[in-house]
Parts: C-alpha cells; sequence; structure tokens
C-alpha cells in the first residue's frame, strides 16, 4: 500500500498541470486491489479546501470527486462510513466537509457533544454551538 499526499489527487482530479498529472495518472493507474492507495482523512478534508478556494468548485463538483474516490476498488480510505455520511451531508448544504468530518468524528468516539462558535457546525447533530441556548 502507498499513501497519497493531497496534491497528488488534486492533479489527477484537476489534470492542470501537464507534467504533474502525468505522473500523479501514471502513479493511480499502477494501484489495484491487492497492492492499493491509502487515502487519509486529512489529505480529503484538503482536498476539499483546495477544489473549494484555488479551483473555486462548487459542492456538487467537490462531492461527486468525493464520491468517484470513495468507489474507487484500489483506494483505501480512512473512515470510509464516516467520509460517505459527511459528503452526502455536505453536498446537501450546511456545514463545510471539515466540519461534518469533526462532528462525526466525536460521535464515533463517544463524545456527548462537540462544541463549537461556529453556527453551522454547530447545527450538527451531536454538536453545540457556544453561546447558543440550544444544542444542535
Amino acid at each position: 500500500m502507498i499513501g497519497l499526499d493531497t496534491n497528488v489527487l488534486a492533479r489527477v482530479l484537476m489534470q492542470d498541470d501537464d507534467a504533474q498529472a502525468a505522473l500523479a495518472t501514471g502513479l493511480l493507474a499502477g494501484l489495484t486491489e491487492a497492492s492499493p492507495g491509502f487515502v487519509c482523512r486529512e489529505v480529503l478534508v484538503e482536498l476539499v479546501w483546495v477544489m473549494e478556494r484555488a479551483y473555486d468548485l462548487p459542492r456538487d463538483a467537490v462531492a461527486e470527486a468525493l464520491t468517484g474516490l470513495l468507489e474507487s476498488r484500489e483506494l483505501v480510505i480512512e473512515a470510509a462510513d464516516r467520509v460517505g455520511i459527511a459528503v452526502d451531508r455536505y453536498r446537501k448544504g450546511g456545514a463545510g466537509f471539515a466540519d461534518q468530518m469533526v462532528a462525526l468524528a466525536g460521535l464515533t468516539q463517544g463524545c456527548t457533544e462537540t462544541a463549537t462558535f461556529d453556527r453551522k457546525a454547530g447545527s450538527l447533530p451531536g454538536t453545540r454551538c457556544l453561546g447558543s441556548k440550544t444544542a444542535g
């Protein structure tokens, strides 16, 4: 198994640098179910940030890219079940992908709630916006 960094996935998805895109695409083309690539949660959070900020992609396009990664048999996605839930919620609007992942991580670890000052994040299940009178 080989770990994949954000910039490798970004080159494959965006194809915006011919030389790097060719190298990254070649690397991913060599992956198999028996010898997969590994994508950690932090890479996915960073990838979403890059796609939104650097490439100005809308949520639907970002969510579609993440769904494609999740469906790839040649990739092992850390916490794939949570990532799938986060992608679905992210696609629908509201809190960002990173906030979705943070809230789900807290729930998975048995937190009674995750505290935040972010109002959108505070509306997620298992979260509470500090300074607000009601829990999310």
